[in-house]
């Protein structure tokens, strides 16, 4: 008896899936050889009509996980022709979360690359706002999406991280009055910066019970508010040079300012900025 097999796996995708399902039922068998064929990105009935002529000779099964409809039934078709065993992968679990649901699938290719570049695009918006968080690196100002300034605790590094989990790019810059202003930041498009400013006494408090947390003295200048109001009015003017878009967010939570944010980057930007 004939112990060898060919497993053509066919994918509108990458078709890692459709191979390791292929290899993990092949183990239960032990056969004395076998190989597993993998063609990713199937999109017409011209690709699937050749494989099929490859493996017509051989003692093979194709697995599939293609999930157009026409291209389905053209596999399932040639299938019977050839009496080549045929497994559908997809519409399993599809019949069954249609069901539950109560909608059909869109059955479009590609929809899982779509999610992956997504999820590869946030981990990168992530790992900018902490490489370029509290003016580390002024290069950070000229590739970032959005650029937030302000004084100290006024929610620049929250915010960086909260934007950043909507796939925007976020560079953040302390503003001290000692301190020059990076020369970058006049460069940038003033629609793409953020200055944040908040109430002093809501700074002083914020700033005790951050210095508290480190086991510092409260009283230190830092908390102090002629410091505070200082630093607030030096940001005030800077911004104004900037001429950006200003926010107080002495009584706002990190969501509600970014929502703000990103209407205002929606309204200059178009929606695109939030594929």
């Amino acid at each position: 008896m004939d112990k060898n097999i060919t497993v053509y796996v066919l994918s509108d995708s990458i078709g890692e899936t459709g191979e390791q399902v292929a290899k993990a039922a092949i183990s239960q068998f032990n056969p004395e050889k076998y190989e597993v064929r993998r063609f990713p990105y199937i999109t017409d009935e011209n690709q699937i009509y050749e494989i099929f002529q490859e493996a017509k000779s051989e003692h093979s099964i194709l697995i599939y996980t293609i999930v157009i409809e026409r291209l389905r039934k053209y596999i399932i078709e040639k299938g019977n022709e050839y009496n080549i065993p045929t497994v559908d992968l997809m519409s399993p679990a599809l019949d069954a979360i249609e069901q539950v649901l109560g909608y059909q699938p869109k059955r479009e290719s590609g929809l899982i690359r779509r999610l992956d570049e997504k999820y590869f695009k946030k981990v990168e918006a992530v790992e900018f706002a902490v490489k370029y968080d509290d003016g580390k690196d002024t290069r950070g100002i000229k590739k970032a999406d959005i650029v937030l300034v302000g004084v100290s605790r006024t929610s620049k590094t929250p915010l960086s991280m909260y934007l950043a989990h909507k796939n925007f790019k976020v560079a953040n810059v302390p503003l001290v009055p000692e301190v020059p202003a990076p020369e970058e930041l006049f460069l940038k498009d003033k629609k793409r910066v953020i200055g944040l400013i908040a109430n002093p006494f809501k700074l002083n408090e914020i700033r005790q019970e951050r210095l508290k947390s480190l086991g510092l003295n409260n009283n230190a200048n830092y908390a102090s508010i002629d410091r505070i109001n200082l630093e607030l009015e030096y940001s005030k003017k800077l911004m104004e040079r900037l001429g950006c878009k200003v926010i107080d967010v002495s009584n706002k939570a990190v969501e509600e300012t970014a929502g703000i944010i990103i209407d205002h980057m929606k309204k200059n930007f178009g929606e695109e900025m939030l594929d």
